[in-house]
């Protein structure tokens, strides 16, 4: 299938209209089979097109899924300030520190963040230390 968009050169209509093939288009057009649908006339020609690449993504969801992927960046944002503000840095001493806190009853911290393996978290949790790897986002401020 094709889609042509056609002109009236009586009542300067345009219209879209689609054929089997291009040979399609040539049959009708010279067995007059081709007619306006505003005036009726014969005059019906072929105006210049731009082809229409197919896309697997509209426009639309295009910018839908960049939106979605600016909220959430977004949401992850304010919960890093959340954290910077309301908990103690500890680099990669994490899991140490971790241990700390919980095994020496008399250390009392605020919560702690900071960097660990994914080993180091299976071991806390085995552990019964609550601890949980959240996604973060390094400003890049240039």
């Amino acid at each position: 299938m094709i889609k042509y968009k056609l002109i009236c050169k009586d009542c300067n209509i345009k219209f879209d209209s689609w054929f089997a093939s291009s040979n399609e288009y040539e049959k009708l057009k010279k067995r007059k089979f081709l007619t306006c649908h505003s005036c009726n006339s014969l005059k019906v020609e072929k105006t210049l097109m731009v082809p229409q690449l197919i896309n697997s993504k509209s426009k639309s969801e295009t910018k839908l899924d960049t939106l979605k992927h600016q909220k959430i960046k977004n949401t992850i944002k304010n919960y890093q300030k959340f954290i910077k503000d309301n908990f103690q840095y500890v680099g990669d001493n994490f899991a140490y520190e971790a241990r700390s806190i919980h095994y020496n009853s008399k250390k009392k911290s605020k919560g702690i963040y900071g960097s660990a393996s994914k080993q180091d978290l299976r071991d806390l949790k085995e552990e019964g230390i609550d601890a949980q790897m959240i996604p973060w986002i390094e400003d890049k401020k240039n």
